[in-house]
């Protein structure tokens, strides 16, 4: 009875191997079947869809194209940049132009002398200005040279033909020399001599003041002649009241400005003249300093005595 039931065991043991062995082998075949068929079917699927998406291709760029155009054409345009705008210059219609095209021929001719009047100023100004400094050049000149020569003869050669050195050095040499005969001899060679250096130093003096009055009569009327269009300009504004009947800014402007214009340029002329009368006035005191120096020293040679030396 053992034996049979081993038997029987072993029996049932194999029965269910071999239907686990089938069971396995058609579920490979089931699973290589359906492998199979989804390759199929996915070549398939590739082959149709190549050519349509190769149909489709263009329109799918045209479409992109056209999104883009439209892309573009959403976005906002920056407007153009305004042009500069141009500042426009507007005329003052009271200034000194207007004053000369408005004005009647009183506050022309008051303009034109005051400006004749500073134009006289400055040509002066300048003109004495380089005359003194070529006088201060001449007497830096005569310290350096006419001592060191031989003789006074040498001495006035070396001197500037058109200096006032030369001048002084020459008119007294000469008065010098001319110190003879009866007349002559009544009068000491000291107090003769003397004379000379007046006359010459009264020469030079009248050259260096000339047109120094000028700059004076400039600097003491200018103001005045100013202040003459200054009342002309009121006088018009007065006028223009009356005429109007009412005192408006616009009537009474342009006169009023022509008055205050008057007495600025009235000023101008007048400053320069005075500072440059008292500038020039303190400088040729300075230069008649060096000629008085240098005749004094002159006056011991021609006396027969000598330079005397400065500590």
């Amino acid at each position: 009875m053992t034996n049979l039931l081993t038997h029987d065991q072993a029996a049932s043991a194999n029965q269910k191997t071999i239907q686990n062995t089938l069971r396995e082998t058609h579920m490979n075949y089931l699973n290589n079947t359906l492998i199979k068929g989804l390759v199929a079917a996915l070549l398939t699927l590739g082959l149709t869809a190549g050519p349509a998406l190769a149909q489709d291709t263009k329109p799918a760029e045209a479409a992109v194209s056209n999104s883009e155009a439209a892309t573009t054409a959403a976005v906002p345009v920056a407007p153009p940049m305004p042009e500069m705008v141009k500042k426009e210059e507007v005329d003052n219609p009271y200034g000194l132009k207007a004053v000369w095209e408005q004005g009647d021929f009183v506050a022309k001719g008051t303009l034109v002398i005051m400006i004749i009047m500073s134009m006289g100023s400055w040509y002066i100004l300048f003109t004495k200005l380089m005359e003194q400094r070529k006088l201060f050049s001449h007497a830096k000149e005569a310290r350096k040279s006419f001592w060191s020569a031989a003789n006074l003869d040498e001495g006035v050669n070396k001197l500037d033909e058109a200096g006032a050195f030369r001048f002084v050095a020459q008119s007294a040499i000469e008065a010098s020399r001319e110190h003879t005969g009866a007349l002559a001899s009544e009068v000491s060679k000291n107090t003769w001599i003397e004379l000379a250096f007046n006359r010459s130093f009264e020469e030079i003096q009248a050259k260096l003041q000339v047109g120094l009055s000028f700059l004076a009569t400039v600097g003491s009327t200018a103001p005045f002649i100013g202040l003459f269009g200054t009342v002309w300009g009121i006088y018009h504004a007065l006028t223009a009241i009356g005429i109007a009947g009412q005192a408006s800014i616009d009537k009474v402007a342009g006169p009023v400005g022509e008055a205050l214009i008057m007495t600025a340029i009235g000023l101008a002329v007048a400053v320069p003249a005075v500072l440059g009368y008292n500038w020039l006035v303190r400088r040729n005191k300075s230069a008649m300093a060096e000629v008085h120096s240098f005749s004094a020293d002159l006056e011991k040679v021609l006396l027969g005595g000598s330079k005397p030396v400065k500590a």
